[in-house]
């Protein structure tokens, strides 16, 4: 049966995720929610720059919960929890990678009395937070006993990211320290990261009460000016930066998860730099035996492909996107990526219709 479903803006998670609903064999776009109303009462595909879809955009939310649809992939650049509980109680399935990865108590309790009302699901993921924070990590921490040590990080350059607005202006690059460290991005992240790294140590079986967890700011600054698409880095102002979410027991540091952005690797202070793997996506688990190895394939290979197109976002999108059937076939509440069953990718459009499913 196919599915019908709604996206919820399209910035560049959103952009790729409409792609991926369209190329979706079991998915149908029949609503599209966007934030700025000189988008809105057009064509998706008008706004996107595709063909057209013959779904027509709209900034009204009454509009969303009244259409007829069974989930909506709900990508903000910032969540809105009364929107997603109108959206649940209207009875649509939520997947978004913008929270609820795996929240609190209180968190978890307002938002299964919506999924009830709705009779529906929640479900938060991603790539990371998501995949490379909890999935991955969690999936390989299977293949070791006496695990001592789990950690998922992105290393990557921060000129193939196509949102200047937000690196600018959330994450702060090109600012001052003070300003990076005072600037609103590390509790932003903080909503995911910790949730991540909670999911970790509960998984490993190391009560709560146990577990310390710490979170960490680093920068570094342009040592002389750089180039980027927010203008030019000047000497003195922030050009990397490292958020770490590190979860001790004792004195021993059992997981960590974060991210580490730099504007390239010259002309650094410190002088930080991708390593000899360059931009990736790290997996590691200590434990007999280990298990450590790096997604690069996300990553593009110059930052202008980035700008264009962005990999590590259509990996976001596409996690969301496949994720749809699993959580409408779940029983009603907020659903956790240690609650469902295995998500997987479809096959291209191509081999669908060969295999006469076209």
């Amino acid at each position: 049966m196919t599915l019908k479903v709604i996206q919820w803006a399209t910035g560049s998670v959103g952009r790729e995720a409409v792609d991926c609903i369209l190329d979706h064999p079991d998915l149908e776009l029949v609503g599209c929610w966007v934030h700025s109303p000189e988008k809105a009462g057009k064509d998706v595909g008008e706004v996107l720059g595709i063909a057209p879809t013959g779904v027509i955009t709209t900034t009204s939310v009454d509009e969303i919960c009244a259409i007829d649809a069974d989930a909506v992939m709900y990508s903000p650049l910032v969540a809105n929890p009364k929107h997603v509980s109108a959206l649940l109680r209207s009875g649509k399935n939520v997947v978004t990678p913008v929270g609820w990865f795996y929240p609190d108590a209180e968190q978890t309790r307002r938002m299964n009395e919506a999924c009830e009302a709705g009779g529906v699901s929640l479900h938060g993921t991603g790539m990371d937070p998501g995949a490379i924070t909890e999935v991955f990590p969690l999936i390989m921490s299977a293949m070791s006993k006496n695990v001592t040590f789990v950690r998922g990080e992105e290393i990557s350059d921060i000129r193939g990211y196509g949102s200047p607005d937000v690196v600018r202006d959330l994450m702060m690059f090109g600012g001052t320290p003070q300003e990076a460290v005072g600037g609103p991005m590390l509790d932003l992240l903080d909503n995911g990261y910790r949730q991540s790294v909670t999911m970790i140590t509960d998984a490993l079986g190391l009560p709560r009460a146990a577990v310390r967890i710490e979170r960490l700011l680093e920068t570094a600054v342009a040592t002389e000016p750089i180039d980027s698409p927010i203008g030019t880095i000047a000497p003195g102002h922030v050009a990397g930066q490292r958020f770490y979410w590190d979860a001790y027991v004792g004195d021993h540091k059992v997981a960590r998860v974060g991210v580490t952005w730099l504007m390239g690797e010259e002309n650094l202070d410190p002088p930080w730099d991708f390593g000899p793997d360059g931009e990736r996506f790290d997996i590691e688990v200590r434990g007999t035996p280990d298990t450590v190895f790096s997604v690069s394939s996300w990553h593009p290979d110059t930052n202008d492909e980035g700008l264009d197109r962005n990999l590590g976002i259509v990996a976001t999108a596409a996690h969301c996107v496949n994720a749809i059937p699993v959580v409408v076939a779940a029983a009603p509440g907020l659903r956790t990526s240690r609650d469902l069953p295995m998500i997987t990718g479809k096959a291209h459009p191509t081999l669908l219709a060969a295999a006469g499913r076209g």
